[in-house]
């Protein structure tokens, strides 16, 4: 369909399209590098100000740890009553406005033998510091407050909680201390004070990100300890509302959090007040294992590079409606002229050789191919006219080559069995020119009764001249050969009579051989052609040694040779030209004299006019859809032996 437009469509379509993959390719590269470039301010901007945020926290936190430690050093170095140990609890809570409250829990009768239960705690109460026993009613031994610094040594935070008086949300840091007790460091209770998490809450409450943005905070356990939604402090963990607005981003992050990791969110996480897609960055309290986690909406962070992207894509449309508008234009004036000269050429084309060709004043291509139309049409009246004439001289070259081709074909015997009364031998040939003529040939006749004369040869070259020279060679052989004459000396004088009329110096290779019918005595010459192939009846398979003579036609005076071959009754000859064994396949790999022997000894025996059959199949098959190169003629012969 799009073959079928006009130039100016396709012209339209190109430069739109091709101008609009461009301004894809510069917008996307725009928009990808401002993204990764406020992601990357994103997480130096959230590194910074959870920095911040974690140091004010981290400073609470130390600065509340040292109370504790620093009095149970003082209790484990120092002997005290119960006065003085009031007033250091008195000066802790009133001194140090972080913290809420302050107790010192002894072990059973530690403190005073009459007295399982000696906890006195000082605490914050509306304004004032009120005071109080922890008993049995508290029962403060089974506390975790208590029981897991006891057990582990060392001290620790507790998880947060509402504490008993007023629903105030806290956190208790509790500090082990010991005594010597006959040589020996025995427990001896704990040091905690308690801190309002209300500060905390303003810190993190404190993180503004933008409209949405927010920060909270979460226990080791998971538990949020601040967050926006109020329900949520004390009440969900991290994992409870991942698993409930099913967010695999958060429950991971809330994994790598309690796992006190730091980092930036791979994912979108979905913002729990809003709902919207926000990055997420995270680090760790490493005071308190606690960890701090701030929310940056993604919207409000892109809103500023998606209005400008938006006022950018608005431009680059527009600006790509008013190229197409110029390229339509600009085509159209281009097209106009190419539409009236593709009528004129259509025109032509249909053989209308009179249709006036416009004339251009320009010199541009328009010009140019008004002058080329005119040119044209001129050629073709001439052409015409050439092809005419050519065309008929070609009929009657085709003519002349059916003729000469049905000639060639009429001197070769082509009737078999040629001699259907002798049963002391038979023989069979074929040949197949490559073109309408070729320069193959083979004869066979009788010299006498007792005396079979039979040769093949290939002329040099292809075509008349050598189906010319190949008749010429056929008819001097015939006419010289003789009972009592040698092949070699029939040769020689074959040989006399072509190189004194061979102004062209052609030349060809012929294989002859007079074979006597009684006693199987093979006479033979080899002017340079292939070996025959010898068929023993024992199943033996080889070529007839024959080398060393030179091609006939060539040289005046050349010597040939006589040699002998006793065929014994059952014995086969296969006699070929080159274009068997130089037939060629697709992927230039030749039949080869190799593969001639492997198939003549699968075909041995056959009888002869099979024996050509197989090998032509075979060369066939070998070559498939290859066009033949070569004048391909077989012989064969098979001596029965005399009567």
């Amino acid at each position: 369909m799009f073959n079928n437009r006009g130039i100016a469509f396709k012209l339209v379509i190109f430069f739109t399209l091709s101008s609009a993959a461009i301004f894809a390719v510069i917008f996307s590269y725009n928009y990808l590098v401002s993204r990764r470039m406020i992601q990357k301010g994103i997480e130096e901007n959230s590194a910074n100000l959870i920095t911040t945020t974690t140091s004010r926290i981290e400073v609470l936190l130390t600065s509340t740890q040292k109370v504790p430690q620093n009095t149970a050093y003082l209790l484990e170095n120092m002997n005290y009553d119960e006065s003085e140990l009031f007033k250091v609890l008195y000066a802790i809570v009133e001194k140090n406005p972080e913290i809420y409250g302050a107790a010192v829990a002894f072990e059973p009768y530690a403190f005073d033998k009459n007295k399982k239960y000696y906890a006195p705690y000082f605490y914050k109460v509306n304004g004032g510091i009120s005071f109080k026993y922890l008993d049995k009613f508290y029962d403060y031994f089974t506390w975790d407050w208590y029981q897991i610094p006891r057990e582990l040594e060392t001290p620790q935070w507790t998880e947060p909680y509402f504490g008993e008086g007023g629903g105030i949300m806290m956190s208790s840091y509790a500090v082990p201390f010991y005594k010597n007790v006959d040589g020996q460091r025995k427990f001896a209770g704990i040091v905690i004070v308690d801190i309002s998490l209300e500060y905390l809450r303003d810190i993190v409450s404190s993180i503004k990100i933008l409209k949405s943005g927010y920060g909270f905070l979460i226990s080791r356990n998971g538990t949020f300890v601040t967050h926006p939604i109020k329900e949520y402090i004390m009440n969900e963990t991290i994992f409870s509302v991942a698993e409930q607005r099913n967010d695999a981003s958060l429950r991971e992050n809330g994994r790598r959090m309690i796992n006190g990791q730091s980092g930036f969110s791979a994912q979108a996480v979905k913002s729990a007040v809003t709902g919207k897609s926000c990055i997420m960055t995270y680090v760790p309290i490493k005071s308190n294992g606690w960890s701090l986690g701030v929310l940056f909406p993604h919207d409000e962070l892109m809103s500023d590079i998606t209005n400008l992207n938006h006022v950018v894509l608005v431009l680059g449309v527009t600006g790509l409606m008013l190229l197409a508008l110029a390229v339509v234009f600009i085509a159209r004036s281009i097209t106009k002229p190419l539409t009236i000269m593709a009528d004129i050429a259509g025109r032509i084309g249909t053989g209308d050789l009179e249709a006036l060709v416009p004339r251009v004043r320009t010199h541009d291509e328009v010009g140019r191919l008004a002058l080329a139309l005119d040119c044209m049409k001129r050629s073709l009246k001439d052409y015409i006219q050439e092809i005419t004439d050519t065309t008929a001289s070609r009929q009657r070259m085709e003519s002349e080559l059916k003729i000469a081709r049905n000639i060639q074909m009429g001197i070769l015997p082509k009737i078999f069995p040629p001699f259907p009364d002798r049963t002391d031998f038979d023989i069979y040939a074929q040949t197949v020119p490559a073109r309408e003529v070729g320069g193959d040939f083979y004869d066979f006749f009788l010299i006498d009764r007792s005396h079979l004369c039979f040769v093949i040869g290939d002329a040099s070259g292809k075509g008349i001249p050598a189906a010319i020279f190949m008749a010429f060679t056929k008819t001097l052989i015939k006419a010289k050969a003789a009972v009592d004459l040698d092949t070699g000396v029939l040769m020689e004088g074959v040989n006399d009579e072509l190189s004194r009329g061979n102004p062209a110096d052609m030349f060809i290779t012929v294989f002859c051989a007079i074979l006597n019918t009684e006693t199987g005595e093979l006479r033979y010459t080899n002017g340079g052609h292939n070996p025959p192939v010898v068929m023993r009846r024992t199943g033996e398979v080889s070529y007839l040694d024959c080398s060393g003579d030179l091609v006939v036609g060539i040289m005046e005076g050349s010597p040939y040779s006589s040699r002998r071959l006793a065929l014994n009754p059952g014995d086969r000859l296969f006699l070929y030209t080159d274009g068997v064994t130089e037939a060629m396949n697709a992927s230039d790999e030749i039949f080869s004299n190799d593969r001639l022997l492997r198939v003549l000894s699968l075909c041995a025996e056959r009888s002869v006019s099979q024996i050509v059959s197989c090998v032509g199949d075979a060369v066939n098959e070998f070559c498939q859809e290859t066009p033949q190169y070569d004048d391909i003629t077989m012989l064969a012969l098979q001596y029965s032996g005399g009567d």
